[in-house]
């Protein structure tokens, strides 16, 4: 009898295996969202549902397909950025790139997918160590640099972020690299050379895509921090030419008629923004606009609802190590609106903690201390954010006013002088503080 008992438990083992094969139930695929409003009108958004319900169709034919996954993950990364509705689809692209990545852990194009995902969540740290798996599998590729630059622009490694930079300029100059080498520029304080490596960026786009468009938005508001109005409304208004109902066109637009002191109109642009794209900043810009506009009830209902979409945001983040959007700088300012100085300054820290060298975070943190009277801490951490010469005109004028609160008035005069002259539309609040302190001095 025993020697049957091996084959018999062979035979089981497998027929076993192949029941688990051929009953497992697949894996569900993430669904495509309908669009609204405005976003659900033209030609690209049949042509998205037409596209994903190809892939869709493929993988309920081959659940295993992982070229479809990937196109798929793709698809609904460009769907985030389009709708704004991250939460959703970052969420879905991610769970078919594991998938993907599971069966094949070198898989180059689902690593660098992973990558931009996790920055895109604010996952500075996780992104880096992805792309420094797939720069290693692949170090000719142009897109991977792009990543390189972009997590060490976010942990304050400038240095190293030039170089990226450099490397994908040298791979293969077209929009993304020119991009890269604008925002490099702007944060090393050349202005002038950032204007220009953008325009090379939107001119090596095709017209009406969204990260062409998304280029020319970027064109406009560095015209904007320069006090170029005419030309930043340029910008949007052709934008909106390349692509109806763009959200971020109409943003544009919207501080345009803020800076000219035309806030019902300002309002209008937000309200439609805000109608087509899930983004907790028109809510923070319409904030201010009600407030303007004396509307206070208004105002103090967006605040509370930028405030809620961030904390969610925050939430998931905690609670999911690998997905979720820390929002914690944002949340900073957000707080600072409506007076919760303690909360601002627990966000401001937790952000610091995670990326202590970034010049943004730095500045955020500073800003908080300075609105707490915390002059001496604010002095510390402003001169970090200063290191790159960034002439970017709030934080010059915020510079100038920690300085003067230190007694460097000489010093703070001259930051804020430098501030106004470079941007004579800068922030109201922060414009009028600054005129203060000069009359004051």
């Amino acid at each position: 009898m025993r020697k049957y008992l091996y084959p018999i438990l062979v035979v089981c083992f497998g027929l076993a295996v192949a029941a688990l094969f051929f009953f497992r139930k697949p894996e569900p695929i993430p669904k495509l969202k309908a669009r609204n409003g405005d976003l659900s009108l033209g030609g690209e958004w049949l042509n998205t549902k037409n596209a994903i319900g190809g892939l869709m169709a493929q993988l309920r034919d081959k659940p295993d397909d992982n070229k479809a996954k990937l196109l798929l993950a793709q698809a609904y990364m460009q769907e985030a950025r389009v709708t704004g509705d991250h939460p959703y689809y970052d969420m879905a692209a991610m769970q078919l790139l594991n998938s993907i990545l599971q069966k094949e852990p070198e898989n180059f194009e689902a690593l660098c997918c992973k990558a931009s995902l996790s920055l895109t969540q604010h996952h500075f740290s996780e992104g880096l160590a992805i792309a420094e798996q797939a720069v290693a599998l692949n170090p000719h590729n142009a897109f991977v640099y792009g990543l390189l630059c972009d997590a060490n622009v976010e942990l304050g490694r400038y240095p190293e972020a030039v170089k990226m930079a450099d490397k994908m300029n040298t791979v293969r100059p077209d929009l993304r690299s020119y991009s890269r080498v604008s925002y490099l520029r702007e944060i090393y304080g050349d202005y002038p050379g950032s204007i220009e490596a953008m325009t090379m960026a939107v001119k090596a786009g095709y017209p009406g895509l969204e990260q062409t468009e998304w280029s020319r938005i970027t064109l406009g508001h560095l015209y904007e921090n320069t006090g170029d109005l005419a030309n930043a409304e340029k910008q949007y208004q052709m934008a909106l030419l390349g692509r109806p109902y763009y959200a971020y066109a109409l943003a544009g637009l919207g501080r345009v008629e803020k800076a000219r002191k035309n806030y019902p109109a300002a309002i209008e642009y937000f309200r439609k923004a805000r109608a087509t794209v899930q983004d907790y900043a028109f809510a923070d810009e319409l904030t201010d606009l009600y407030r303007l506009n004396k509307e206070p009830a208004k105002a103090t209902q967006m605040a509370k609802e930028a405030i809620s979409m961030l904390a969610n945001d925050a939430k998931e983040a905690d609670d999911n190590e690998e997905m979720g959007h820390y929002a914690d700088r944002e949340l900073a300012y957000a707080y600072l609106k409506t007076n919760e100085l303690d909360k601002a300054l627990e966000h401001a820290k937790i952000e610091y903690a995670r990326r202590p060298d970034n010049i943004d975070v730095s500045e955020t943190l500073a800003w908080v201390h300075y609105k707490r009277g915390e002059f001496k801490e604010a002095q510390k951490l402003i001169t970090t954010a200063l290191r790159t010469n960034s002439q970017n005109p709030t934080l010059l004028c915020r510079a100038g006013l920690i300085a003067t609160k230190n007694g460097q008035a000489e010093k703070g005069q001259a930051l804020i002088r430098k501030a106004l002259s470079t941007n004579p539309y800068l922030d109201f609040d922060l414009a009028d503080e600054g005129k203060k302190m000069l009359a004051l001095n």
